[in-house]
């Protein structure tokens, strides 16, 4: 929205003030007046702003929740300004004889959302009677081709405006909000009309919200999403257009009875997580997956463990394109969920399939990306944005070298016995969590590693009392099957590493044959040993920062591992010193 919106906006105060002669209009103002005016409330408006922003002038005597962080209020300024916080202040809050705190997720309706940087612009309004440009960062995507002019930041954070304008009754600025809106509607792709038709919706803008139906009525959004994502009324409304318009051919066209009930029952397995339903009702008809567009559904709605359950079917094309030109992998790319990608990623889904208007994947995951989830460093103890992850798989996935394997080759280091491969794998996937946690979180949820329980070396010292317990009645061949279960998500596990993060991979590897595995318990041994061992961990924090921006260098970009590779790694050490101690 960096583009649409002013420096400063000319709604402000106005003064209502009249002579006491008994004139019914004001005199003609002078042009000293007039000037004396405008000096008067700028004058004004800069005082109030400095008991907003001035921390030497805080005399708050409230606090709004917004995402989790207390902005202090004067309740007398919102009560003077919104009929809605004068209601909300006289019934007193939640105090209980402490300072009043309101929370935004109980001030706004089911579906509203107001962050942060926007309550901040709509308050410094209600201050000072001035609206701010929009913070770049959350108004803006990470694209480099996007004109921020109407990607998916800049409409939503409108959207949030509009939201707080509405529910807290500040006509004027829902007026503006509404033009902005809808100077969005015919610039923005259709799935991004979505959110300005529902603000439209729940906040009773007629006009603005017949707009959206006729925009999405005009486009090729299928009737499954319509349904998934928008009010009954307004599903209703765009399917009455359609079908005045089904000679044009762009509109999407009514589908066969028997096939639509039998693509809405699979649908509705999917929603229930029952993939033997599925299978089931595969057998029942002649609909296929791909019928259904199955896997496109699940992509979008459906939980990560059901997507790949529905993968490991091998019935679905994972490339498959529905109407709209988009394959599962656009769809996950949409949503924005990271086992989902992955998920598809390993089925062989391709990530440099384009859509019909020449999107990629990482390219639509960059336009509904902000710049702020994209550039915020990760805090030491906090996992990677998912936004980020999802950006840094796809990109990884178009440039790596598609002549290299892509599973991963167990070390000469491993004897024939599964315990010592168990244990092998059950330190270098410690290791990878103490350097990496979200990745390598996201890989075992992949590889279903935490499906599975078993412990050996490093991974069983985090936590104590995390043994398995020993089943007494457990026979060796059960056992034996256990633990070759473990094994294989493991080694997938260590393959998905391989695969995203080579060059750190290898030093892990290099590490973990090079060195005695008593060496992970750094206060083990007399005070020289554990010495050599905290100066050997020093070394291979070193060797992972040093491959982990080998392998954003081949991504051909700073991202997901310069910001957060140092406090991981700071954290990973003293994870180590703590966790180690026997």
């Amino acid at each position: 929205m960096a583009n649409s919106a002013e420096p400063s906006a000319s709604l402000s105060f106005t003064s209502s003030s009249y002579l006491s002669n008994g004139s019914s209009a004001p005199p003609a103002p002078t042009e000293q007046s007039t000037n004396l005016e405008i000096v008067s409330l700028s004058k004004l408006s800069s005082n109030l702003e400095r008991l907003l922003v001035d921390s030497d002038f805080d005399c708050t005597d409230a606090d709004i929740v917004v995402e989790g962080v207390d902005i202090g209020i004067h309740r007398c300024i919102l009560a003077a300004r919104s009929k809605f916080f004068r209601d909300t202040f006289a019934g007193g809050g939640n105090s209980e004889g402490k300072r009043p705190k309101y929370c935004m997720n109980e001030l706004l309706p089911d579906g509203g959302r107001v962050g942060k940087e926007a309550f901040m612009i709509f308050l410094g309004y209600l201050y000072t009677g001035r609206l701010k440009q929009s913070p770049p960062e959350v108004s803006t995507c990470v694209d480099p081709s996007c004109a921020h002019d109407a990607c998916r930041p800049a409409v939503s954070f409108v959207v949030e405006l509009m939201y707080a304008s509405w529910m807290f009754q500040i006509p004027e600025l829902v007026s503006l909000f509404q033009r902005r809106l809808s100077n969005f509607v015919d610039k923005a792709l259709v799935e991004d009309v979505i959110p300005i038709l529902l603000v439209a919706f729940h906040s009773q803008l007629n006009q603005l919200l017949s707009r959206c139906i006729q925009r999405v009525a005009r486009s090729n959004f299928d009737n499954i999403s319509l349904e998934k994502e928008l009010p009954h009324e307004a599903v209703q409304e765009i399917k009455a257009i359609r079908k005045k318009s089904q000679a044009d051919d762009s509109i999407v066209p009514d589908m066969d009875p028997v096939l639509e009930k039998g693509i809405k029952r699979i649908h509705r397995a999917l929603d229930s997580d029952d993939v033997e339903l599925v299978k089931l009702l595969l057998t029942e008809s002649h609909v296929t997956l791909d019928d259904a567009t199955a896997l496109h559904y699940a992509a979008a709605y459906c939980d990560s463990k059901v997507v790949a359950e529905i993968l490991e079917l091998g019935l679905a094309n994972v490339n498959l394109r529905n109407n709209r030109g988009y394959t599962p992998l656009h769809v996950a790319a949409m949503r924005r969920e990271p086992a989902v990608i992955v998920s598809l990623l390993d089925k062989g889904a391709s990530a440099s399939e384009l859509t019909s208007d020449s999107q990629s994947a990482v390219s639509i995951c960059r336009r509904l990306t902000r710049a702020k989830d994209y550039n915020t460093k990760t805090m030491q103890g906090q996992e990677s944005n998912k936004d980020r992850i999802c950006i840094d798989l796809l990109e990884r996935e178009i440039r790596r070298n598609p002549l290299s394997g892509n599973e991963f080759t167990a070390s000469p280091f491993l004897a024939d016995d599964v315990h010592a491969n168990l244990i092998y794998l059950e330190n270098r996937v410690a290791f990878a969590r103490i350097f990496f946690p979200a990745e390598a979180k996201l890989a075992m949820k992949i590889a279903q590693a935490e499906a599975t329980s078993e412990f050996a070396g490093l991974a069983a010292s985090r936590s104590s009392g995390n043994l398995r317990e020993v089943d007494l009645n457990e026979t060796p061949s059960v056992q034996n099957k256990r633990l070759r279960s473990r094994v294989d998500a493991l080694m997938k596990t260590v393959g998905l590493g391989h695969r995203y993060f080579p060059h750190c991979s290898k030093v892990l590897d290099k590490f973990l044959e090079d060195d005695h595995p008593d060496l992970f318990f750094l206060q083990k041994g007399t005070p020289d040993e554990q010495r050599i061992k905290r100066m050997r961990f020093c070394e291979l924090k070193d060797d992972v920062l040093k491959a982990f921006r080998k392998d954003k260098a081949v991504s051909g970009r700073s991202g997901l591992a310069s910001s957060s590779s140092s406090s991981s790694s700071q954290k990973g050490e003293g994870k180590q010193h703590k966790s180690t101690r026997k």
